[in-house]
Order: structure tokens, then sequence, then C-alpha cells
């Protein structure tokens, strides 16, 4: 069995598959809130070098994505370890060696990538523009300026997957989380002033 055959397999077996996605989209919602804030207060705060502004995002893309993975796989761990210890008791063996105890093995690392990685990519897909800028290559907007409209972007996009898992319109679904990014940066705008 393949390695991604056998993830999916151990993800249906241990009925993770909805906890992957929320994990997903939770973390990917931080990792885009959260650069979101960054560059709008950069982008307040007036004339900021793109390395700093980078560096910065950078940085806590970073700390999204190791405080992501490892609470999610301490946490699914203790939870699978738990699954698996009921399954053992229904069937009175033991499992460990079972496709139930390497689901309970693996399960929890690959809910962690997806909970680490999630924030990461989000981030790095938000701060691009301003790589791009610092590269040399012409954008329609100033970087910063580019970044909060991928953000807004990037959110947008997540609104729509929310809106395919719930089965609503995904129009709305996604305007309805720009709204509440637009709220987000209201906010901001309203504590710097």
């Amino acid at each position: 069995m393949r390695l991604f055959e056998r993830f999916g397999f151990f993800l249906r077996i241990s009925r993770s598959h909805g906890i992957a996605r929320r994990y997903f989209v939770v973390n990917g919602f931080d990792g885009a809130f959260t650069m979101l804030g960054l560059c709008t207060g950069f982008q307040v705060s007036g004339d900021v070098s793109p390395t700093v502004v980078i560096r910065a995002c950078l940085g806590a893309a970073i700390a999204l994505a190791m405080s992501g993975s490892t609470s999610a796989y301490l946490s699914e761990w203790a939870e699978r370890r738990r699954w698996l210890a009921g399954l053992e008791e229904a069937m009175v063996s033991d499992l460990s060696a079972s496709s139930h105890g390497s689901a309970a093995r693996l399960v929890p690392v690959f809910i962690a990538a997806v909970n680490g990685l999630a924030p990461l990519s989000i981030s790095v897909v938000i701060i691009g523009p301003l790589w791009l800028a610092r590269a040399g290559l012409p954008l329609p907007l100033a970087p910063l300026p580019m970044a909060i409209a991928t953000a807004f972007v990037c959110i947008f996009g997540l609104g729509i997957f929310l809106g395919r898992i719930g089965g609503t319109f995904w129009l709305w679904s996604g305007l309805r989380t720009v709204l509440i990014a637009m709220a987000t940066v209201a906010l901001i705008l309203l504590v710097e002033a």
C-alpha cells in the first residue's frame, strides 16, 4: 500500500478526516489573520523596511507552525491512545500490531503536520509579495498593501472551503470571512488611532 493510501486508510478507520480538516481551517485562519494583523500594523506604522516585515512575519509564522504541530501531536496522541485502549478493552486483545495500532501511532503525526503546515504555508503565500518586491519584481500595489490584499484572498478562499464543507453557498461563506477580516482591520486601525 502506498504512503498516501495508507494514511487515507488510517484516517478512515480512526474517523479522523474531519479532525484534520478542522485543524487545517482553524490554523489556516490563525496564519492568515496573524499575517493580516502584522501587515496592517506595519502599514499604519509608516516607513518600515520590507526585510523587517518579512522577518517579523516569518518569525510569527514559524511560531504558529511549531505551536500548532506540537499541540496537535500531543493532544491527538493522547486521544488516539485512549481510542485504542477502548478498542482493546472491547476486543479483549492487544491491538498494537494491528492497523488500528498503526493508526493510533501515525494519525497524530499526520494531524500535527496539517496543523503546523496550514498556518506556515498560508503565511508564506501572504508575505510572498514582500519577497517579490525585494527581488525587484513589479507588483500592482505597494508590497504591504499587496500582502494585505493577498491575506484577504486567502481568507476568502478558506471561507469558500468552509462553505463547500458545510454545503452552503460558496460566495456567501467567502464573503462572511472577508467581513470578519475587514472588522479585524478596522479594530487594528481603531487601536492605532
